[in-house]
């Protein structure tokens, strides 16, 4: 149901997770730990499986930063539980609030600044991606709360890989070279958005061991993909916050 980082675990009040697509009550094509409400399930079982998959790591949905994601670039600073519209990055230094995003191929991408105790997740889809939104991010935190990058921590969740990832020409243009490759078989190229969100931490000052890159494919049976699936399938979502007082499940 829950995947966590290792790259948070030494930190006791770090809360941080990915869901699987395991778990939860959602019939086909949504099974079953949909988390998605505007996937086109039933919403009754969709927030059943929201209060599983956050239940089991101690959070209250009533704790939760949620955000309607556009494939933009913008950047919310959070002091408080609630819905909003059109932000694909979330930031906050508030204890005991945590910071969702949904995905299903896109790539979450979660950061923790241990010196200044404040945490960011970010919806990086091949869009976001190419406006470098977590290089923004990144700027976004030390403008707000003085982030140091050396100081920070980061996970690149499951996302759809580089072999399953084709695009045109037009969505190739937009990526480094180190980034894509062009397949002969299919005329089609591949894109890697797991190395280049990496290269947007270590640009911004992360150091290259402490980022952390999930070694899934949203194209494995455990994971909902939204390509694979035609666009009829469930979400996940990756999630991170601080728990004050701290007892991890």
């Amino acid at each position: 149901m829950a995947l966590k980082p290792d790259v948070f675990l030494p930190f006791r009040s770090v809360i941080a997770a990915e869901s699987t697509r395991h778990g939860g009550v959602s019939s086909p094509p949504f099974e079953t730990l949909n988390l998605g409400l505007s996937s086109g399930d039933e919403q009754g079982r969709v927030m059943e499986n929201r209060q599983r998959f956050f239940g089991s790591l101690g959070i209250g949905l009533d704790e939760l930063v949620l955000s309607h994601q556009v494939h933009g670039d913008k950047i919310y600073v959070a002091e408080k539980s609630e819905n909003i519209e059109g932000f694909d990055a979330l930031i906050t230094h508030r204890k005991n609030l945590f910071l969702a995003v949904s995905v299903a191929d896109c790539t979450p991408v979660l950061i923790y600044d241990s010196r200044q105790q404040a945490v960011a997740a970010i919806h990086a889809g091949w869009r976001g991606t190419a406006a470098g939104i977590v290089f923004k991010t990144l700027g976004k935190l030390m403008d707000t709360f003085g982030t140091t990058p050396a100081d920070c921590m980061a996970y690149i969740g499951t996302c759809i890989d580089e072999c399953a990832f084709e695009v045109g020409e037009d969505v190739a243009e937009q990526f480094q070279a180190a980034h894509k490759r062009f397949d002969q078989s299919t005329q089609k190229f591949l894109i890697d958005l797991k190395a280049a969100n990496r290269l947007q931490l270590e640009d911004a000052g992360v150091p290259h061991a402490n980022i952390e890159v999930s070694p899934r494919s949203s194209f494995d049976a455990d994971f909902f993909s939204y390509r694979k699936s035609q666009g009829r399938t469930g979400r996940m979502m990756a999630v991170i916050g601080l728990r004050e007082n701290e007892t991890r499940k």
